[in-house]
């Protein structure tokens, strides 16, 4: 089972706001007594809060329900009922909440950035409220409203400063290994990462990025095959891309063009974001290969060439990196 949950959907229920007082005065020394109930306490939220200790939905993955407290009735001296415990629900930065029609509630991009999900029930009015000249002792307060209710889908998209882009066994597991201390699992068969990792990668004088290792795409996997849009979802998130194209591969350009049309079809604004060609595995090329590869693109689209194994141009591709995200 993976440690990495990027989708959970859980039942919300907001408290239910307490009643007001019809509490009377009827103290002997206050001869006309009168109303003196309170009103009655808000029922407590369901609130998204941001953590940017949290990297994964795994703590959500087993809870089904969440229940904010019923605020308290009001009392009497015109007492205000306690307002119901709010419940918080801790999610990773880069989390979208959505109702069940699919419509955005809220995201969290900051640590410690709430969103209220269901707003708890007002709490009812006591019947201090309702006395008029007309009407000087009434006997009636008004009852909390109920809180809200509903399904809340909870979607993970990686936030990161660069975003591994390939079909499978493109060497994105091994670069990630490479240059940071994430510890992918690697294999010579398609789709071993089947769910996101992430890395921090070093750059110079104590300098860093994250990098995130998405699951290879497939063609047609802007259509759902394959893994379809759940690592597609994830891309959206990073700063830059880095595509990486396997030396081995039987027409290098071609399955660039391949992967850049996945994510327009997936999402047209994907290909505005900035981006870095490479190719990988450079191990099992020479010099004179090098060439005729970078001949297959065109000029403002040279690639850079590494491996992961070797640690040939690594450095190189850091620096590119970083220049690109703070350019």
């Amino acid at each position: 089972m993976s440690n990495f949950v990027d989708y959970v959907k859980i039942h919300c229920k907001s408290g239910h706001g307490g009643a007001g007082s019809a509490h009377l005065r009827r103290e002997k020394y206050i001869p006309k007594g009168g109303p003196d109930g309170g009103d009655g306490g808000r029922g407590g939220h369901v609130i998204m809060r941001g953590n940017a200790n949290e990297w994964t939905l795994l703590s959500l993955r087993y809870t089904r329900h969440v229940k904010a407290e019923r605020g308290e009735n009001g009392g009497k001296n015109q007492l205000t009922g306690a307002y119901g415990a709010d419940v918080y629900i801790n999610v990773p930065l880069g989390t979208i909440a959505k109702n069940e029609d699919g419509e955005i509630i809220g995201e969290i991009l900051e640590d410690g950035q709430e969103i209220i999900l269901m707003e708890g029930g007002k709490g009812g009015l006591g019947n201090e409220h309702f006395k008029s000249s007309t009407n000087q002792t009434p006997r009636y307060a008004q009852p909390g409203m109920e809180g809200q209710e509903g399904y809340v889908i909870f979607e993970l998209k990686i936030l990161a400063d660069v975003g591994l882009v390939g079909f499978p066994n493109a060497g994105k597991s091994t670069l990630l290994s490479a240059v940071s201390a994430a510890k992918p699992k690697i294999a010579d068969y398609a789709f071993t990462t089947l769910t996101p990792n992430l890395g921090i990668v070093e750059w110079r004088n104590y300098k860093s990025f994250v990098m995130a290792d998405i699951p290879g795409i497939i063609e047609g996997a802007a259509e759902g095959k394959g893994l379809g849009h759940r690592f597609l979802r994830h891309i959206e998130r990073n700063s830059i891309l880095l595509f990486l194209i396997p030396a081995d591969s039987e027409d290098h350009f071609q399955e660039f063009k391949i992967l850049e049309n996945e994510l327009k079809e997936y999402n047209p604004e994907l290909v505005d974001k900035d981006f870095i060609l490479s190719v990988s595995k450079a191990d099992l090329l020479d010099d004179e290969l090098k060439k005729e590869i970078a001949a297959e693109f065109p000029e403002n689209r040279q690639p850079l060439f590494f491996s992961g194994v070797t640690g040939e141009g690594l450095q190189e591709l850091k620096d590119a990196i970083w220049k690109k995200l703070h350019g």
